[in-house]
């Protein structure tokens, strides 16, 4: 996420990710104001601008409240790419239906978990309990403001600069 810009609405809820030469140019033209900058400084012919890491706009912007999408990323970040029957963090989860499809298992936030190969195999057509299986997290949908991506939203809690805009649309996270 290097040189990537938090953009914030101007009552400082998070609205998206750009990158910097766009976010320079939104604050260069007063469509917004540098909130927070790291140490490197932008040169031009006739000025010197902080790089911005954060960004607030100048004017409030209304947005219509998104849907957080079901997809493969995003419970992979939601459960912080980890098996949630064994507690391995792996790159290469798998998903899993803990009630399995062919007994009427939804496929949605409550019934999906990330899992590793072994557990997967180990697991089977069954449920946890038939396989001997605990699921160590209860699934459910994320709750947080969707504007950006929940991959994106959990990576930027990982950014100091970012984190504090962040953490109060989603307590729950911090700490994880």
């Amino acid at each position: 996420m290097d040189g990537q810009v938090l953009v914030l609405n101007q009552s400082y809820e998070p609205l998206n990710v750009c990158g910097w030469q766009h976010a320079v140019s939104m604050v260069y033209i007063g469509k917004a104001v540098v909130v927070e900058a790291d140490g490197k400084v932008l040169h031009s012919a006739t000025a010197e601008m902080l790089l911005p890491t954060v960004v607030k706009l100048a004017y409030h912007i209304k947005r219509p409240m998104p849907k957080l999408k079901l997809s493969r990323q995003n419970l992979l970040a939601r459960d912080r790419h980890t098996c949630q029957y064994c507690g391995k963090r792996s790159k290469n989860l798998t998903i899993d239906h803990v009630i399995p499809r062919d007994r009427n298992g939804a496929h949605s936030w409550a019934n999906l978990v990330a899992c590793c190969v072994r557990c997967n195999n180990k697991k089977r057509n069954r449920t946890p309990q038939e396989a001997g299986m605990r699921v160590l997290r209860r699934p459910a949908r994320p709750k947080f403001v969707p504007y950006l991506s929940f991959a994106t939203f959990t990576q930027g809690l990982k950014r100091p600069t970012w984190r504090g805009y962040l953490e109060p649309f989603a307590p729950h996270l911090v700490g994880n």
